[in-house]
């Protein structure tokens, strides 16, 4: 059974409430339904009218601001002492933590404005902002508008394409795959010129 068929049956038995419970869930690592899909699926339910399109937005918008919510606080208040207590064990040093957040204070803000686009990170990204302890003013700017984005996008892909929407859909997850690799691959090539260009001015 692929997911896709799962969603259609999700749908099928409990409505909106899939989006209030079903989306949080995929935040928190326990992606049944999938988030992308869910939302293409959604809008394309309220393009047929089987779902009115400003609740299911609405629901949809406010399942993924609670899996956003739910996982930061998470990560925020027994992130930091179950790495001080396990985190040996993961090769996670409390050290390592604190670089990451300086990291972090330099460019993170900004990216949390695409980081729910990119395939695997979104279901971790709230306990990482919570567990470097990004203020949650922060959270509320950058989290909640990057999560709006994603909602909106993949809502818009399913409404505006219509019957078209699956193929639509698959060319836009795979392109997204491509293009964050690619972006990867990149940002790599980067740090590796900054880090020789750095030695070489150091010797």
């Amino acid at each position: 059974m692929n997911l896709l068929h799962v969603v259609q049956q999700l749908f099928e038995q409990y409505g909106y409430f899939v989006l209030l419970i079903g989306i949080p869930l995929d935040f928190i690592a326990l992606p049944i339904p999938p988030g992308n899909s869910t939302l293409a699926y959604t809008g394309y339910l309220s393009f047929k009218g089987v779902l009115t399109s400003l609740p299911a937005f609405a629901a949809a918008l406010t399942g993924a601001l609670i899996g956003v919510t739910v996982t930061y606080w998470i990560g925020y208040k027994v992130g930091m002492p179950l790495i001080e207590r396990f985190g040996k064990w993961l090769s996670l040093k409390p050290t390592i933590i604190e670089k990451t957040r300086r990291y972090y204070d330099k460019y993170g803000d900004k990216l949390l404005l695409i980081a729910f686009f990119i395939p695997g990170i979104r279901q971790f990204l709230g306990y990482f902002i919570g567990i470097i302890r990004v203020p949650y003013r922060n959270v509320i700017i950058y989290a909640y508008t990057g999560t709006t984005l994603w909602v909106t996008s993949f809502f818009l892909v399913g409404y505006a394409f219509g019957e078209q929407w699956e193929q639509m859909f698959m060319l836009i997850e795979r392109n997204l795959k491509v293009f964050f690799v690619v972006l990867g691959c990149a940002a790599v090539v980067f740090l590796l010129f900054r880090w020789f260009k750095r030695a070489r001015n150091k010797a």
